[in-house]
């Protein structure tokens, strides 16, 4: 009997050992542009502080003026690094690595390109941050990886050049032209009175 009873029981103790790890990973493993989920899964880490950082125009301009966007990027000139910033009405500055800067982390999306602005629909306007590479063509884990990243433009729509979707920055990066799919991968962006800019994800 002892071991019927043991048999009876081990069905139902597997079905809720199966079930605490299905609803573990409905809680942890979304991706870039589920429903359940706003934001990406993938890292990111940009921190611009203008205490420390020499002054970026094209950076000031953009969290001045909604319905504008500026991307940045990590480029080398000299043998040091700088965020290179250019935003859609054409203003660009670069902007030298800070000692804190070279000693941390800093991933700026999944291709070295992010973009950031506030939208001008919303009242009071969203902060939004994206990566530049198109989640819809762009694979990480493949071999070799191959850039697709989208371009902007001054009416705040991104098309990327591979399949032709056209993204609209200011209302969260979904799709409004071309085949239906995933919207912008999105990360988490704050502006801090101060003028602290951070995107952190």
């Amino acid at each position: 009997m002892t071991v019927h009873a043991h048999t009876t029981h081990r069905p139902r103790r597997m079905l809720r050992r199966t079930l605490a790890a299905l609803a573990a990973l409905c809680l942890t493993a979304t991706s870039c542009g589920d429903s359940e989920s706003m934001y990406c899964r993938y890292p990111c880490r940009f921190v611009f502080n203008p205490a420390t950082h020499a002054s970026s125009a094209a950076l000031l301009t953009t969290v001045g003026t909604p319905g504008t966007f500026c991307t940045v990027s990590r480029v080398t000139k000299g043998g040091a690094s700088y965020y290179h910033f250019v935003t859609t009405d054409g203003i660009s500055d670069d902007v030298i690595f800070t000692m804190e800067d070279q000693r941390s982390t800093v991933l700026i999306g999944l291709n070295n390109a992010i973009v950031f602005g506030y939208g001008n629909v919303d009242d009071p306007p969203v902060l939004y941050a994206y990566d530049m590479e198109c989640p819809n063509c762009f694979d990480p884990e493949a071999i070799p990886v191959r850039s697709h990243q989208i371009r902007t433009a001054q009416t705040g729509m991104a098309t990327c050049p591979t399949c032709h979707r056209q993204y609209n920055l200011n209302t969260g990066g979904n799709v409004v032209g071309g085949d239906p799919g995933k919207q912008l991968s999105r990360y988490r962006a704050h502006y801090a009175p101060g003028g602290v800019l951070s995107v952190i994800n």
